[in-house]
């Protein structure tokens, strides 16, 4: 069983930031999956279905990114989850926008959501980096993140996560190398 989590922050306001584009991607694996609606339960939007053999539990939290932890932490103690098997897709400054890394644990960078998923799971998940690209200057950070996507932008987003959801059951298989070279392949063939 795996848990896919989206980082972002609840709220039509922020629905299109670039903040929220792990929301969008697990919203994303949802669709294309024919998952059920989401559902509003404790502190987060929750769905489930099945990926390949995978059984896959999808989650929003609903608590702000500044406190994304405790909105998962009911999830992995009710699933028995293994860390390992936590997905968290996230926004990332440090890569080009559309770029994707995967990566097992590590620091928070940062970002909020992070550290206080951090805090609340330990560090051993796996992160999907999904690059927003950085502004020029660093004290425009907040404003950066907390905008909507251009529309230019908002087309390589997309075809971003059609790509990661086409390439998401080798990342369910345990191969996240495999995952972004065959994302990285799709990116420099043009699809």
């Amino acid at each position: 069983m795996f848990l896919l989590v989206g980082l972002g922050n609840p709220g039509s306001q922020y629905q299109n930031n670039r903040h929220n584009v792990g929301f969008m991607a697990v919203d994303a694996i949802a669709s294309a999956a024919s998952f059920s609606p989401f559902v509003k339960k404790d502190k987060a939007l929750v769905t489930d279905g099945r990926i390949d053999s995978h059984r896959v539990i999808l989650i929003k939290p609903q608590t702000f990114m500044n406190l994304s932890g405790p909105a998962i932490v009911p999830y992995i103690m009710l699933f028995k989850i293994p860390l390992e098997n936590c997905i968290v897709f996230h926004d990332e400054l440090d890569l080009p926008l559309g770029k994707v890394r995967v990566k097992l644990g590590g620091g928070d960078g940062g970002h909020n959501g992070l550290k206080s998923l951090d805090q609340h799971i330990g560090k051993g998940y796996t992160r999907v980096r999904i690059g927003i690209d950085r502004p020029p200057l660093r004290d425009m950070v907040s404003g950066y993140v907390l905008n909507d996507f251009k529309k230019d932008e908002k087309d390589i987003v997309e075809d971003t996560l059609i790509d990661i959801n086409r390439f998401l059951p080798v990342l369910l298989g345990g191969d996240s190398a495999l995952f972004m070279t065959r994302l990285s392949g799709v990116t420099q063939n043009g699809g």
